[in-house]
């Protein structure tokens, strides 16, 4: 399975897009939420919203063609509780995430998002902290985000920049770890990876009863971090990003 990178900083990709509410999106809008972010070609949801009919299932991807795919595939199979929209989380996500009813995003989950390995190219990466603190402000208590990875240098940052806000606590490796998935479904990287033999980097966090920081605090704070390991500065994966 190849890689598609898209440049989420290019020009078609800075446009605001409003995305429907949840009225508008699903047969029972009350319904507990489940945020996929980078949902791809949505094989991974398609599976996840039979095993779980009690929630609404939402995939945000970036590439159009591969929404408009999922989307027929959801029709096909007559699911009403899932739906598939285009747009950027960056750009999209905050403004359509805070007018949410309190508790309603229940699981956040961010899968094998694109490696921008290089320092240089952070600002590209899906987890920034913008995203990360308007999905906290979204999750109350208790509430879940699953990152999972099988690229270290890729989730290392993004576990630093989720331990950095103070608000997410790490749940044990009884519940999430290299050989435990807190999902019933695998994404079809997950299982191409583990297929080869090689490792799968998981973190599951809950939400903490916790303030939120200040974003310009925490972008100083994972500046700072990167710059200091070094984090993706030089990698040969990232050869055809530059």
């Amino acid at each position: 399975m190849v890689r598609q990178h898209v440049n989420p900083l290019s020009r078609i990709h800075q446009l605001a897009r409003p995305l429907p509410p949840l009225i508008e999106l699903f047969a029972d809008p009350s319904l507990p939420l489940h945020l996929d972010i980078g949902s791809a070609r949505g094989r991974f949801l398609l599976a996840m919203a039979p095993l779980a009919p009690e929630r609404n299932h939402l995939g945000l991807e970036i590439r159009r063609p591969l929404v408009e795919a999922a989307e027929d595939d959801r029709r096909r199979d007559g699911l009403t509780n899932l739906r598939f929209l285009y747009g950027n989380a960056n750009v999209n996500l905050p403004e359509w995430l805070a007018p949410l009813p309190a508790g309603q995003l229940e699981l956040v989950t961010l899968q094998f998002p694109d490696p921008w390995f290089k320092l240089r190219h952070r600002k590209r990466r899906v987890l920034q902290p913008a995203l990360l603190l308007a999905l906290a402000a979204a999750l109350a208590p208790g509430r879940r985000l699953f990152l999972q990875s099988d690229v270290e240098g890729l989730i290392t940052p993004m576990r630093q920049l989720v331990e950095a806000s103070g608000v997410f606590e790490l749940a044990g490796p009884e519940e999430c770890g290299p050989t435990v998935n807190p999902l019933p479904v695998a994404t079809e990287r997950e299982a191409q990876v583990l297929a080869e033999g090689k490792p799968v980097h998981r973190s599951l966090y809950r939400r903490r009863a916790a303030p939120l920081p200040p974003l310009a605090e925490l972008e100083r704070h994972l500046d700072t971090r990167l710059e200091a390991t070094g984090d993706g500065t030089d990698n040969r994966h990232d050869a055809a990003a530059d």
